[in-house]
Formats: structure tokens, sequence, C-alpha cells
């Protein structure tokens, strides 16, 4: 075969590897038939690409990569001693670096893009609630107003990139800030209390996910499914911060076959919005 219509052949495959046409191990199949010598086959994997780039790279390229990494274990040493401005916008620089990297990568490996996304958020996070110990505010509210804005921050990133994940996350976090406000502003709720504070906004996401389906099927879903979830919080709530659980086995089991037979009589609408 002719050496030129083989590489254009194997740069076909490699895109449709990339593309997710075509499953990975048929390309694999397909470039251990094009590629004549081991060395090409090497190169062709992820390890291989790696080490051919190592390579070829330049003493200006290695330079910088060397300055670049010194530069991290500075900031890393020294983040302490920092006026805590600096501290935040080299978190929200380090944060908006790894979510860029990673929405740039899922276009070419979409796992490795969500790792770095991935990364970015639970920095977010972490070097969050570390300035906030660092800083010494340590009250209730101060943590529960970071992860309300991470929260807040997952959703929309969530919904703008279609992560569906992430979007379920900030969900998540947002359930958990509302658990923490319940348990310091309420004094000892009934069972029934309880219940009261949550199945609405159970019924409030079911509404919600029938209203976003017309626009967004994977909404519409990450919606149904956090209504799912609040319908279980008041038994999760109770087991955790309420002093009494009396019958709360009890509860759980009623919930469960409600919410059984809710969903079997309503399968044709719910399924058709998240379908």
């Amino acid at each position: 075969m002719d050496q030129e219509r083989r590489k254009t052949i194997v740069k076909e495959i490699e895109h449709w590897q990339r593309s997710k046409l075509l499953p990975d191990q048929y390309c694999a199949f397909l470039l251990n038939l094009y590629l004549e010598t081991d060395e090409e086959r090497a190169q062709s994997t992820f390890a291989g690409k790696t080490v051919h780039v190592l390579k070829r790279a330049s003493w200006k390229q290695w330079f910088l990569a060397i300055g670049i990494f010194s530069l991290i274990c500075f900031v890393i040493l020294y983040f302490n001693v920092f006026h805590p401005l600096l501290q935040i916008g080299l978190a929200a620089s380090g944060v908006f670096g790894l979510l860029l990297s990673g929405q740039r990568y899922r276009r070419k490996n979409e796992s490795a893009g969500l790792a770095l996304v991935g990364s970015g958020m639970l920095l977010m996070l972490g070097s969050g609630l570390y300035m906030l110990e660092l800083h010494q505010l340590t009250a209730w509210g101060w943590k529960a107003g970071l992860l309300t804005v991470c929260s807040l921050f997952w959703i929309t990133f969530g919904i703008g990139t279609r992560i569906p994940v992430l979007h379920l996350c900030g969900w998540m976090a947002s359930f958990l800030v509302y658990a923490w406000l319940l348990s310091n502003y309420t004094d000892s709720p009934e069972w029934y209390e309880i219940q009261f504070y949550w199945l609405p906004a159970s019924f409030v996401f079911g509404w919600l996910s029938w209203f976003f389906h017309r626009w967004s099927r994977p909404v519409a879903a990450v919606l149904f499914v956090a209504g799912g979830l609040i319908w279980f919080m008041p038994e999760l709530y109770s087991a955790v911060f309420a002093q009494e659980q009396a019958w709360l086995q009890v509860q759980l089991i009623v919930k469960i076959t409600a919410g059984g037979l809710l969903l079997f009589a309503l399968r044709k609408q719910w399924i058709a919005w998240v379908a």
C-alpha cells in the first residue's frame, strides 16, 4: 500500500477514535492492521504519543515546563503568607485554568476533559474550605455560604456545558445547605414537620422536570432525579439530625411503596420527559 495513502487512513481511524464514531477496540484493531512498525503502534497510544512529544520537545519547551512547575511549587509553599485577595485570585485562576483545559480536552477525549473539570470543581471547594480554616472563619454560616456559591456555580456550569453529573452535584450540595439551615434554625421538629419541610420541594422538582423537558431532556432528567432524592430526604435528615427517630424504618418503607406506585402510575408521563 502507498505510504501516503496508509498515513491518510491511519489519521482517519484516529479521528474516528477521538470522535467516538467507532468503539475503541475496533479502532485499535484497525490501527494494528495499518501501522507497520512497533514504533508506530507505540506512538498511536496515549503513552506513546506522550513519549514522542517529549522526545521532540525543544530546550525552550523544557525550560518553560520547568519554570511553570517551579512557580506552582512556590505558590503552594508560600500560599499561607499571601494576602487574602491574592489567595482568592490564585485559587480562582487555578479553577479557571482547569475548567478551560477540561473544556478543550473534551473535544479530543471526553474522559480526560471531565477529569480536569472535576478537578477544577474540587479545587474550588477545597481551596475555599482551606482559606476559611486558615483565616479562622469556622462558623457554620461561612461554610454554608461557600457551599451555596459552589452549588450555584456547579448547576450553572453543568447546564451550560452539558455535564449532567455536575448539574446534579450542584443540586445535592444545595440540599445539604438546606438541611444545614434546618438543623440550626429548628428545634426538635416532629416527624410530620420534617416531611413538610422536604416533600413539597419534591413535587416542585417534578413539575420543573415536566416544564423543561421541551427544551432540554438532560436538564429535565437531572431535575427528575433531584426530585426523587428529595422524596427520601426527610428520612435521611431524621437519621442524621433528628433526636427522635421512632418509626423511621416504617416511614422509609411507606415512602418506597408510595414512590414506586406513583412512578408506575405516571410512567407514561415521566418517561417521556427524561427519555
